[in-house]
């Protein structure tokens, strides 16, 4: 009897030599850009992980170096000549500089793609190249991270500027919800006021010094903060739904 149950729990437990089955990642599709990491390398090219049944081919071709296991690729997702989803790191090739059909104000889907001098370069809705310039910057964003964010003006060059805050009154909505988050995490008051400097509040509340004075005014009209020589104060008791 003894036997026969040890039989049974050596059979219950799985081989430790029996490979862990992978987590994937969240589906990218054909037409996005998408940060993905590299699960095999092979004589046909690198493969990677984009939370489909099967893994997604990026050829030598279409590389800009040789990727190895582990390590993160950002690609555009697109079909070959066969028909088959393929990957390229050549994404000049299907991201245009040049914008259409957008306006400022536009809601927009963000990869975030590279730094460089003036901020963060991203890719807008799949399609078109923009600029996060960094003292637009709310707060520290990844290479490859995907969010929302907001067309901040069209250039004459046909040219994006981007924006994490959305425009007007919903921008400063949006920065007095900050505001009060950090009020309450700090135990109700700031030292920050209208003669802060302007590199302080970017540090501590990740906004402009003009968007963050716009904001207290608003908060301090609808009576949720009092304004004191040396910063502001949360009113007891008070909420943003007020």
């Amino acid at each position: 009897m003894s036997d026969s149950r040890d039989r049974r729990s050596a059979r219950a437990v799985p081989s430790r030599r029996e490979p862990m089955r992978r987590a994937r990642e969240p589906k990218a599709s054909v037409g996005e850009v998408a940060y993905l990491p590299v699960v095999t390398v092979n004589d046909t090219g690198a493969f990677l992980d984009w939370g489909q049944p099967s893994d997604l081919l990026l050829p030598y071709g279409e590389q800009r170096f040789r990727p190895s296991v582990g390590k993160r690729v950002l690609v555009r997702i697109y079909e070959d000549q066969q028909g088959r989803p393929v990957a390229s790191q050549k994404l000049e090739r299907f991201v245009a500089d040049e914008a259409e059909g957008l306006s400022a104000g536009d809601e927009v889907t963000l990869v975030v793609a590279e730094q460089t001098d003036l901020g963060l370069k991203a890719v807008v809705n799949h399609r078109f190249w923009g600029l996060l310039y960094r003292d637009d910057l709310t707060r520290p964003l990844r290479r490859g991270q995907r969010l929302t964010g907001y067309v901040k003006r069209w250039r004459d060059d046909g040219r994006l500027d981007l924006s994490l805050l959305p425009p007007g009154e919903a921008r400063l909505d949006v920065v007095g919800e900050t505001v009060l988050k950090a009020l309450r995490e700090s135990g109700g008051y700031l030292p920050l006021g209208d003669k802060s400097d302007a590199a302080e509040i970017k540090t501590r509340l990740g906004v402009s010094k003009n968007a963050f004075k716009q904001a207290i005014g608003r908060l301090y009209k609808r009576q949720l903060i009092t304004l004191e020589p040396t910063g502001i104060r949360l009113v007891p008791g008070a909420s943003a739904g007020d």
